[in-house]
């Protein structure tokens, strides 16, 4: 079981590869891998700092317990209709993605991140709603 807090599903809609440190994007290339190849896979959804964070680069202000993440976090699972704790397939939470997520709704939710203006969660989003799954990572 993977666990993820809720702005980080969002995040691997999107993920191409790029990330904080070497130690960071080997281990979002892997999970993220790990669901594209096994969607059955379930993730808790856990509040604060999860799997991801765990690699995150100690360079000044922890960037994974910074109130506007925590708000993002909860703007995201409310979107969705996720909550702390709940255990589910990465497929459902694919099909939460079709059913309640826009690519538009990067611009707002997302506002803040420096990640956004690459665009590739747009496309993510568009991605998934298509009914292709994460973006192949190589």
């Amino acid at each position: 079981m993977i666990q993820l807090r809720g702005h980080h599903l969002f995040c691997l809609l999107g993920y191409r590869g790029m990330g904080y440190s070497k130690d960071y994007v080997e281990n979002m290339t892997k999970l993220h891998q790990t669901l594209r190849s096994h969607p059955e896979t379930f993730v808790e959804i856990v509040e604060g700092p999860d799997q991801l964070c765990e690699k995150y680069p100690n360079s000044g202000e922890y960037h994974c317990k910074n109130e506007n993440i925590y708000i993002r976090d909860a703007v995201i699972l409310e979107k969705m209709g996720l909550m702390i704790g709940e255990k589910l397939k990465w497929q459902e939470i694919e099909q939460r993605v079709k059913k309640f997520v826009v690519p538009m709704d990067i611009q707002t939710v997302c506002e803040t991140c420096n990640w956004r203006s690459y665009g590739v969660c747009e496309e993510g989003i568009q991605h998934i709603i298509d009914g292709k799954g994460l973006w192949e990572v190589k």
